[in-house]
């Protein structure tokens, strides 16, 4: 089944397409910069799943019905990945570089997975909303992820 996108549509998976490609660097950049190597699996691990969002914005953009299948196996391996990242060793250095990547990230995480929320009640397709919903998810997990890092390495303090 072919796709016919409305212009607001297309400008807004335009948007999260450049968002995807933003995160996508971001992850990648800041990978290969952050000291502790569990952070640096992290910061991989996401920018893998961000590659994946960009697929299927471009999907959706080539008139394509995502496979949202596909893309909820695809979500159970890498919450596997996710989860090792975010348990591994409680006492990391305060590292301030680190702690400075996983805040612009967790800022990052927040407006695109609010952008997502908009984009979703603006499409006609209920396909292409699942599927948004879906790396709107992710989004999330992404920065429950960093969040979950950044508190357990002192770098988070929550108010109680």
């Amino acid at each position: 089944m072919s796709l016919n996108l409305s212009q607001k549509e297309r400008m807004l998976l335009n948007d999260q397409k450049s968002h995807e490609q933003i995160c996508i660097q971001k992850y990648n950049n800041y990978a290969s910069q952050a000291q502790d190597p569990e952070l640096k699996r992290l910061f991989s691990t996401y920018a893998g799943q961000e590659q994946q969002h960009l697929n299927t914005i471009n999907q959706i953009l080539a008139g394509q019905v995502p496979n949202t299948n596909q893309q909820q196996s695809q979500q159970g391996q890498q919450a596997s990945a996710m989860s090792q990242a975010q348990t591994a060793g409680q006492v990391g250095m305060k590292n301030q570089n680190d702690a400075a990547l996983c805040e612009d990230m967790l800022m990052t995480e927040k407006y695109v997975s609010g952008v997502y929320n908009i984009s979703i009640f603006e499409f006609a397709d209920a396909n292409v909303r699942q599927a948004l919903n879906h790396i709107q998810k992710e989004e999330q997990q992404h920065g429950e992820g960093i969040f979950n890092y950044m508190k357990s390495h002192g770098m988070y303090n929550v108010q109680q």
